[in-house]
């Protein structure tokens, strides 16, 4: 990739978290100048050499379910010129982690963005898979016990999940009847919706869930994600009552293209809203369905 590729890819990619984190308060743009730099490059207005200033902001988000007081986190970002072609600069601050596990888990991010993600924007990839993290080392901070091995203590038990995982696409038929026929062996409802996008929704007990993650992200994919996850305390609720599909079903919405690869995701959002989940898909997209 060029100069110019790199830096569009990276203006394209602000240009989204901001609508995603629209307040100050979730996004925080750090040095304003370099983000102008940046701009006046990609549009062409500046007749000048790559800006040297780097763009830096910082993701400021609070992880909450029923069951927990939350966890915060910052995630600073600062962008090398060559990305995506290398990963980003990240540094995650959370009170509720000890100085130990902040490098465990800086450790992992890295491992997981070099793995997955190597020469595409990443900064998504990276909350969601802070989210999925931080919030396992929030509930067992005095565990000694790794979080994601812990999957039958009573706490993670008495949870329901649901997961909307983002795929960059979904062809391949054994995946497809994989993910399926693991849905429903684990007792998961939700959809799958294939093609390019591929998206797919799972919800049931926590471990089951969790278990159906595990399974789908060791296949082989050119980009795979949780892009959303809902965690919902089940004292005094029983899972059923908190399901919003009925069964698990492959979902396809008038599909077109020269592939026949695309989804109408007009479609799509209809069929969110019909089951009362529209909100993610500005999630997903990062506009607002219509």
């Amino acid at each position: 990739m060029s100069f110019q590729e790199w830096a569009a890819s990276q203006l394209a990619e602000i240009e989204l978290l901001s609508s995603m984190f629209p307040t100050h308060e979730e996004l925080e743009i750090v040095d304003h100048l370099a983000m102008a730099e940046l701009r006046d490059y990609v549009d062409g207005s500046s007749s000048s050499p790559p800006p040297s200033s780097r763009p830096q902001f910082v993701i400021k988000q609070k992880l909450q379910d029923d069951s927990t007081e939350g966890v915060d986190f910052l995630l600073s970002c600062t962008f090398p010129s060559e990305y995506p072609s290398v990963i980003p600069e990240l540094t995650v601050r959370s009170s509720g982690l000890s100085r130990a596990q902040q490098t465990q888990l800086h450790a992992g991010l890295n491992a997981y963005l070099t793995e997955a993600c190597l020469g595409e924007v990443c900064v998504l990839s990276a909350v969601d898979w802070l989210r999925d993290n931080l919030q396992a080392f929030g509930n067992k901070r005095s565990s000694s016990v790794p979080p994601e091995r812990d999957a039958d203590s009573p706490q993670r038990q008495e949870a329901f999940s649901r997961l909307w995982i983002y795929s960059h696409h979904i062809y391949n038929s054994t995946k497809r009847k994989n993910i399926l026929e693991w849905a429903k062996e684990l007792g998961l409802t939700g959809f799958s919706m294939p093609g390019k996008p591929g998206i797919v929704c799972v919800e049931g007990p926590q471990p089951a869930c969790e278990e159906f993650w595990s399974r789908v992200k060791l296949l082989t994919w050119k980009r795979i994600m949780i892009r959303h996850r809902e965690d919902i305390s089940l004292l005094g609720r029983s899972v059923d009552s908190l399901r919003k599909f009925s069964g698990f079903e492959e979902a396809v919405f008038d599909p077109h293209g020269t592939r026949g690869n695309h989804m109408d995701l007009g479609l799509l959002y209809r069929f969110l809203q019909e089951k009362g989940c529209c909100d993610v898909f500005q999630m997903y997209f990062g506009i607002e369905g219509r």
